[in-house]
């Protein structure tokens, strides 16, 4: 349980460091920001209670919201990233039950494309994505002045936020092998 719960930490840290120090530097034309922060709260236990995910998820996203946005100096406020973020993790486990592949989901294990096949993965993380990134892009306007730019936004950052989730579950899928 110990050795569980210092690898949730582990990976709880440097998703945040990888996510301010690397992703939040990269940035194409102002409509591709990939938030792979997320994959945290996707691949957490379906065990988990509610209430870690909610903290789990409120720690995260002002973990995101606390440092600078990046060479983009993107005009991000605080708490943009942890209502997104905390909107996922409420919305988790009614999703999961909206994409249940079987009758329920096998105790012990994850969400991840390992348990229950890439499709599913895919299905999964595109959801909670599109939900992430269109709250997080309308929160940080705060107006529908730039509606169709703003859903630009959505789309390409959601596009490119699940590739680099795909390219992770991948690789360390491989590594495990």
């Amino acid at each position: 349980m110990i050795d569980q719960l210092n690898r949730y930490l582990v990976r709880f840290f440097l998703v945040i460091f990888f996510q301010v120090l690397i992703l939040n530097n990269l940035q194409f034309s102002g409509y591709i920001n990939p938030y792979f922060y997320i994959w945290y709260i996707l691949v957490l236990p379906f065990e988990t209670p509610g209430w870690v995910l909610l903290l789990a998820a409120f720690f995260l996203g002002l973990g995101v919201d606390v440092f600078p946005q990046g060479i983009s100096g993107n005009g991000s406020t605080i708490g943009t990233h942890t209502a997104a973020t905390l909107l996922i993790a409420f919305m988790r486990p009614t999703i999961l039950r909206w994409i249940n592949p079987r009758d329920e989901y096998e105790s012990g294990t994850f969400p991840d494309s390992k348990n229950y096949g890439i499709l599913w993965f895919l299905a999964y993380a595109m959801i909670m994505t599109s939900i992430h990134h269109f709250v997080l892009f309308f929160l940080e306007d705060l107006s529908f002045r730039d509606f169709f730019r703003t859903i630009l936004r959505v789309f390409l950052s959601s596009v490119f936020t699940i590739g680099f989730i795909l390219l992770w579950e991948g690789i360390r899928f491989r590594v495990h092998r």
